[in-house]
Formats: structure tokens, C-alpha cells, sequence
């Protein structure tokens, strides 16, 4: 059976390429789909402000007609004339278990890649760090977070096979929060806080919240900008996503530190799991969708974490058991037992240390593969 691959142009086709993941995972339960209208936006060329210096090409696979694979190819600037990396990224990647449908989707990106003069492929990957990356290898059989990407385990030997390596590796640590934290952490908090002449910020309401969004995406740069896979975000991108999440964030679950002169030096941002509401909403927020979020923080045993951030000048200073401290008293007083870390670099060691009074599990694993091209 002949399988054929086709750019999508139309918003139409941009709808098919976003739904086809809910018809690929059909009846897994393990798979928490991305609300469809949020998928659209983000992809809408008219109104995600990547595409000020960004390029991006959506292709689906068909084969007898039907959908059996979707792919992204995208070409970010900013990386490629400010950090001078010659690298085509491509995301948004589902298939069946078909190699030849990979192979396909795979070879329109490099396709343009090679028009480009670039030289080597990357992914999955979004346009940024602020989107989902990182393959699934490990975890299979764990029920996804709501910023994570889910996939099968054969979409790793798919690209093994066409001559891909690792080029990024996560890690996502599962933790049972303790009933009370442990004394040593609660005083060792206090010790760092007087030390340090630092305030700690846990907030009543999005207005309250506000004036340290931007703030919190000038540290995020400052503590990720030397990893190899950041990608530096503009004034309008921070707009656009500060727009996205203020939607969806619980003011109490943001937790921000200052030092003396009042400048921000660490921050922690989490949720509530929204993993099951997502499961029971299919993607779609009505007629029933917005029911479900709604009534999601009442019903979940589970935080996440979804961004923290730690000045390089207070790295490796204690500084994060201050915010963990006011963070799990949220927890505690919405009945939450449990915690996601979210994908977190296996070379980043100054995060993953934040876990480790609460015997942290990994149970997921996840890369990106590259190829020359």
C-alpha cells in the first residue's frame, strides 16, 4: 500500500494534523492529550510570535487514505544565527508502527533541512524549551503529565534504525511527599533564609502573581541559558506564553524568593495535575472539558512541577529548600500526596539534587535523537 506524504497549507489540515494523536491513542490510558484549541494557537502562524524568527513546515503521512503519521520540521533562527548551531528540529512526530511511514516523514524534513544548508536533524523538539520534547524510552506503562509528550515504545527504534543517536537525555522523578517535612529541612530553610536576608512569595492571586512573570522568564534564561539545549526566547514569546499559563496557574502553587534588594533569585512553579481531567476531556474544553480542569485540583493526588529556577549566584546554597518549604505547604493543605518533577536534563545535577530528601524514583526516561544530514 502506497504511503504518501502531504504538506499542510489550510487550517483544516492544521486540525487533522493536531487531532490525529487522539485517534492514534485511542482507548491508552496511559497518553494525557494537549487541548486541541491550545494546539492550534500555538501552531497558528498569524498568532504565535515564534514565527517572527521562526520557520515551520506540518506535513501528515497517509496511507489508503487515512492518517498514520504527522511530523513538524522546524527551522528556529534565533539558534541558528545567535548560537550558531545548523540544526533543523522537527516535533509534533506520531506514527503507526510502520518504519516506511517514519522514514517518509523523516526525509521532508531533512529535505528541507538540506535546501536550508543546514546540517544535522533534531528531535522531537518543539519551536523552544517551553514547548514538549524528549521521545518516551522508558515508562511506557506510567500515565503521562500534562507537559510531557507520550509515544510508543517502537517510535525509538524507528529512528534508531534510520541512523539516529542520542543527542539529549531527561529524567522524571516520582515522589510520596511525607505528611510533615522533615526537621532538619523545615530549619536548614530558616538557617538559609536569615542567612541570605531572602523573602519568600507564595501568592493569593493572579494579580499578586503578575509583576513576577517577567522576572521569572529573565532567571529562567539566566539558569538554563548555559545548557546545551536552550534556546534564548524574545519579549514577544514571553507575552505570548505569559498569557497561555496565567490561564491555568493556581497563584498558590507559585513560589518565588528575593534578596534583600528585592530582585528575584529563585522561583518555583507547579500545579496541581490536570493529567486526569485532560484524559476526560479528550482535548476539548466544552461541552464538558472545562468541567473537568475545573474541578481537577478537588479531585488529583498529584502536583507537578512544571518550572523552577535558581540564580547561578545562589546555586548549591540551599536556597531551593526555602522554596520547597513554602511550596509543600500548599501541598498539604490541598491534600496533595504525591509529586511529578517533569523532565529535568540527566547532566542537570543541580535540580535533581532538589529531591533528594523525599527518596525521589525515576520512573521515566526520555532523549531527543540527531542525525547528520
Amino acid at each position: 500500500m502506497e504511503i504518501e506524504v502531504k504538506e499542510i497549507a489550510s487550517s483544516s489540515g492544521l486540525k487533522n494534523f493536531v487531532k490525529f494523536p487522539l485517534s492514534l491513542y485511542k482507548g491508552n490510558k496511559f497518553y494525557v492529550p494537549s487541548l486541541i484549541q491550545e494546539e492550534l494557537e500555538c501552531l497558528d502562524k498569524n498568532k504565535n510570535p515564534v514565527f517572527e524568527h521562526a520557520e515551520v513546515f506540518y506535513f501528515l503521512a497517509y496511507k489508503d487514505k487515512k492518517v498514520v503519521g504527522r511530523i513538524a520540521a522546524i527551522i528556529n533562527n534565533q539558534e541558528i544565527e545567535k548560537q550558531k548551531k545548523l540544526k533543523i528540529r522537527f516535533g509534533w512526530f506520531d506514527v503507526i508502527d510502520d518504519i516506511e511511514v517514519t522514514k517518509k516523514l523523516i526525509h521532508k524534513v531533512i529535505e528541507i533541512g538540506k535546501k536550508k544548508r543546514l546540517e544535522y536533524i533534531e528531535g522531537p523538539v518543539g519551536f523552544s524549551n517551553l514547548d514538549k520534547a524528549g521521545l518516551l524510552t522508558e515508562g511506557f506503562e506510567k500515565k503521562s503529565t500534562m507537559i510531557a509528550l507520550y509515544n510508543y515504545s517502537y517510535y525509538e527504534s524507528h529512528l534508531k534504525a534510520l541512523g539516529f543517536t542520542t543527542a539529549n537525555e531527561w529524567v522524571e522523578n516520582y515522589l510520596t511527599l511525607p505528611e510533615e517535612l522533615p526537621e532538619k529541612v523545615t530549619k536548614f530553610a530558616d538557617i538559609i533564609q536569615k542567612r541570605y536576608d531572602l523573602k519568600s512569595f507564595t501568592f493569593r492571586n493572579k494579580q499578586e502573581m503578575e509583576p513576577f512573570i517577567y522576572p521569572i522568564f529573565d532567571l529562567l534564561e539566566k539558569t538554563y541559558g548555559s545548557l546545551d539545549s536552550y534556546v534564548p526566547i524574545t519579549k514577544n514569546e514571553i507575552s505570548f506564553y505569559k498569557k497561555k499559563y496565567l490561564k491555568i496557574l493556581i497563584p498558590e502553587f507559585v513560589n518565588c524568593v528575593t534578596d534583600k534588594n528585592g530582585k528575584l533569585c529563585a522561583f518555583a512553579v507547579t500545579s496541581p495535575s490536570f493529567a486526569d481531567a485532560l484524559q476526560k476531556s479528550g482535548g476539548k474544553l466544552f461541552p464538558w472539558g472545562w468541567y473537568h480542569l475545573y474541578t481537577a485540583v478537588k479531585k488529583t493526588n498529584t502536583a507537578e512541577s512544571l518550572l523552577i529556577g535558581v540564580h547561578p549566584n545562589y546555586q548549591k546554597k540551599g536556597i531551593t529548600s526555602l522554596v520547597f518549604r513554602n511550596i509543600f505547604q500548599t501541598y498539604k493543605k490541598y491534600g496533595l500526596r504525591y509529586m511529578e518533577t517533569n523532565p529535568q536534563l540527566i547532566d542537570n545535577l543541580n535540580v535533581q539534587l532538589l529531591w533528594k530528601e523525599f527518596n525521589p524514583v525515576v520512573h521515566k526516561k526520555r532523549k531527543t535523537f540527531k542525525k547528520l544530514i
